[in-house]
């Protein structure tokens, strides 16, 4: 029983574990070389999903230092990817304190909203503060691609977060 109540404390770190892993990999979800547009960006479905549903998994705190991690690994300026990755956590938690029982259409049709207001702050911030080159269809592409792959990481996640909220109640 003891054995089981570790497990499950372990498990819940696994969304927090894959999120610093693909902040410090380089391995981002850019599959350019087998197919010229496809993209997505899998740490905005991770960060707006656990935000969503299970914020104590997932802090602002480890949000910021995942971006900060991400800005050194690619080589942006620092605080650019922390900053969008924390304006995804705000609507994440607008949409949690707004919202009594959530599907998988209203994630999604939110989630496209934080990544909007995520990918506006991102430019404004890439054009202000430096003079890194940054193309708008690219971007649009990992765009449409990190949209199109929601749900299916949708179902993943919430799987996983079942299995965390049975053992929880052990």
């Amino acid at each position: 029983m003891n054995y089981f109540k570790s497990t499950i404390k372990i498990v819940n770190f696994g969304p927090l574990a894959l999120l610093y892993y693909l902040s410090i990999s380089e391995l981002d979800t850019y599959f350019e070389n087998y197919f010229e547009i496809l993209s997505f960006n899998i740490q905005l479905i991770i960060i707006y999903f656990w935000s969503l549903k299970r914020p104590e998994v997932l802090g602002n705190g480890h949000v910021f230092f995942a971006g900060i991690i991400n800005d050194v690994v690619v080589g942006l300026p620092l605080g650019m990817s922390s900053l969008s990755y924390l304006v995804v956590s705000l609507v994440s938690t607008y949409v949690k304190n707004m919202t009594v029982n959530t599907s998988i259409t209203t994630d999604w049709f939110t989630f496209f909203i934080a990544i909007f207001f995520s990918n506006l702050t991102f430019l404004i911030l890439m054009n202000n503060f430096s003079n890194i080159e940054i193309s708008l269809l690219d971007m649009s592409y990992n765009t449409f691609f990190t949209l199109i792959f929601f749900p299916f990481f949708w179902f993943i996640f919430n799987m996983y977060n079942s299995v965390i909220i049975i053992g929880k109640n052990v």
